[in-house]
């Protein structure tokens, strides 16, 4: 999706907390390249995370459907709205680009931020159909987000009372450019959302794959735990929403019973990967494998659709799962210890989000192995082979040496960006955190 449109683009700098750094703007436009290096020495120089908030027009048409809508009454909304609202009053250029109430807005959080809350689950997802493209609301013809607008920073004034509780308020941040807003709860909101929001496209992805596999594999065990992992869903679903409102998730959701199931399919995951590691150990080095031999520990890895690709697809699953979880657990115990908001959010995040990330780069691991193996010749007697043996033999190679297609063993930090569509309602749509 594309927006060629280009104009006045205002941005604000967004704190997390009480912090110093030196004036780094003044009043005047900025280039996205000057941008980009406003935010890296930002990253360099501020003790708290500091995001970047940019306005741009709704695009003509967006797919609404990624993302997961929060209504006008919600925390998100609500924070976004004052920080409009009170930025409309001191700035001109905020008043114009938010006239008409309704734009999307990029929120770009440093690398030093992602990687605290979770590296792994902010990698892209690959777009459907398209290989090597990933999936965005907003980008110009260079592939870049209005690439060629002029950037406004918008000041603002100190406020108190910022909508939705949680602790937090928009005002200066103290001995800092008066360009630096702390908005903590809005960025913890973002954050979250966005991650959840990247987690759900996920579990979606996998569940496509699962089902069109089990269909040719009619195996009834993995059915049942593609079914109990899939009957998760819904208690996650309504947690989120009642979280991102910020109340408390009560027993009657089955939140509980979810947690466990999921839990229970990650022990699966690290039981079935220790097997694979094992296996590939045990492969003499340097030498070619039978296939005979290799499909005995990873069985149907020279199909479509076989056992142990579904295994990895309900690794996936598990996974994606475990992550949205994960989320509300951090959102729930940040809003609840309010004058540590956002280094509570991030703590409770980090810890759970290491194991993933070690699973996650196991099983990507053991897949770029897999992908550098060579099959050797069918074993026989005979000096001559079928033409099916032949077929089969470069069908199985093929497809296995795909398996290390667009794997990343292990990514460098990176800004993350969130793109926030809002309505003339003032209801937003949040989309899946994505690589900046």
């Amino acid at each position: 999706m594309t927006d060629d449109r280009k104009g006045i683009v205002p941005v604000w700098t967004l704190a997390t907390g009480d912090v110093r750094v030196p004036a780094l703007t003044g009043d005047g436009p900025m280039t996205a390249g000057r941008l980009d290096e406003l935010r890296g020495a930002l990253a360099a120089l501020a003790d708290e995370p500091i995001a970047t908030l940019e306005a741009h027009p709704l695009p003509d048409s967006l797919d609404r459907g990624r993302g997961i809508p929060l209504d006008a009454a919600s925390p998100l909304a609500q924070h976004l709205s004052q920080l409009i609202t009170q930025s409309a009053r001191s700035s001109s250029s905020a008043a114009t680009a938010t006239a008409t109430g309704e734009g999307l807005y990029r929120m770009v959080i440093p690398a030093k931020l992602a990687a605290q809350v979770g590296q792994g689950c902010l990698r892209p997802m690959t777009a459907k159909g398209t290989s090597g493209a990933i999936r965005s609301a907003l980008v110009d013809s260079s592939g870049k987000i209005a690439g060629a607008s002029t950037f406004v920073p918008v000041g603002q004034a100190a406020t108190a009372g910022a909508v939705g509780g949680a602790g937090a308020t928009a005002g200066v941040a103290v001995g800092g450019s008066a360009m630096l807003t702390v908005a903590a709860p809005l960025v913890l909101m973002a954050v979250a959302v966005g991650v959840s929001a990247h987690a759900d496209g996920k579990r979606q992805q996998a569940i496509e794959h699962i089902t069109e596999m089990l269909e040719q594999l009619q195996e009834q065990e993995l059915e049942q735990e593609h079914s109990t992992l899939d009957g998760c869903r819904d208690a996650i679903d309504k947690a989120t929403a009642i979280l991102l409102d910020q109340g408390r998730p009560g027993v009657s959701l089955g939140l509980d019973s979810a947690v466990h199931a999921i839990n229970s399919a990650l022990g699966a995951v690290d039981r079935r990967l220790a097997k694979w590691q094992s296996a590939l150990d045990k492969l003499p080095e340097g030498q070619t494998v039978d296939l005979g031999t290799l499909t005995k520990s990873f069985p149907g890895i020279d199909d479509q659709g076989g056992v142990f690709r579904a295994h990895l697809e309900l690794a996936a699953l598990a996974i994606a799962l475990k992550r949205r979880v994960v989320v509300l657990q951090a959102v729930e115990h940040a809003q609840g210890d309010p004058d540590n908001l956002f280094q509570s959010f991030t703590r409770v995040l980090k810890r759970d989000q290491q194991r993933l990330d070690a699973l996650e780069s196991g099983l990507a691991g053991v897949l770029v192995r897999l992908s550098t193996l060579e099959l050797a010749r069918p074993s026989g007697l005979r000096p001559v082979f079928t033409t099916a043996e032949v077929d089969r033999l470069m069908r199985a190679a093929h497809r296995i040496r795909q398996l290390g297609d667009g794997v990343v063993v292990d990514s460098r930090p990176t800004d993350v960006a969130i793109e926030i569509a809002r309505e003339e309602n003032g209801s937003v749509i949040v989309f899946p955190a994505l690589p900046a």
